[in-house]
């Protein structure tokens, strides 16, 4: 049980870093309500996931080719550019009557979804930190063992995102229409700065500056 609630907290440490997702999140929340914010964490979770199926068989070496890599990057900064500005346009209108009264619940699930799988550093980041624990794990743990704690992993991330989408509704019924438009400024500029960020690293490989 140690062991299993070990890898929980490991799961939960793993979500917790601010990135992409957790300003979508925010975003959503705060526009949409819990549920807009807990389908765009749940959204990432389900590429989460494919990328943890990937690392265990191996084929995710296969998206660091070169070629690959800048695909991706160019994708994420495409992806990620597109919603930040979305979500900037959208400022205006927002005030109390927000657009997540007018989104689908599909599309909060497909925007984290897009987000986390299209996002180079998510890559990066199972293929090395999954990439390293699942290694430690087959080493010391059956196959059973392994699933079950890779389950603990997840499980953390759920519980993060389900925390993550509480605090978004509740600062929705807090805020003043204001504070809530700067929210949305401050998660769109956020967006934003992570595309431009995965337009430069496409550019270097490309260039090679």
């Amino acid at each position: 049980m140690n062991i299993w609630i070990s890898h929980l907290l490991l799961g939960l440490s793993l979500a917790a870093p601010i990135g992409p997702i957790n300003a979508a999140q925010m975003d959503r929340g705060i526009k949409g309500g819990f549920l807009h914010a807990w389908l765009v964490g749940l959204g990432a979770m389900v590429a989460d996931g494919i990328f943890m199926l990937l690392v265990y068989f191996g084929v995710i070496h296969f998206l660091n080719i070169p070629f690959m890599k800048t695909f991706l990057l160019l994708f994420g900064f495409f992806i990620l550019t597109y919603i930040g500005v979305e979500s900037l346009l959208t400022v205006g209108k927002t005030g109390m009557e927000t657009r997540g009264g007018n989104e689908s619940h599909v599309k909060s699930f497909s925007a984290g979804f897009i987000m986390s799988i299209s996002n180079p550093l998510s890559i990066l980041f199972w293929m090395g930190i999954y990439g390293s624990v699942l290694a430690d794990m087959i080493a010391k743990y059956d196959a059973k063992r392994v699933l079950l704690y890779s389950c603990a992993i997840m499980a953390g991330i759920m519980l993060w995102d389900v925390v993550m989408a509480l605090v978004a509704s509740m600062f929705r019924r807090i805020l003043t229409g204001r504070l809530i438009g700067a929210v949305s400024v401050i998660s769109g500029l956020s967006l934003i700065g992570f595309g431009l960020y995965f337009g430069y690293e496409a550019y270097r490989i490309l260039f090679g500056n």
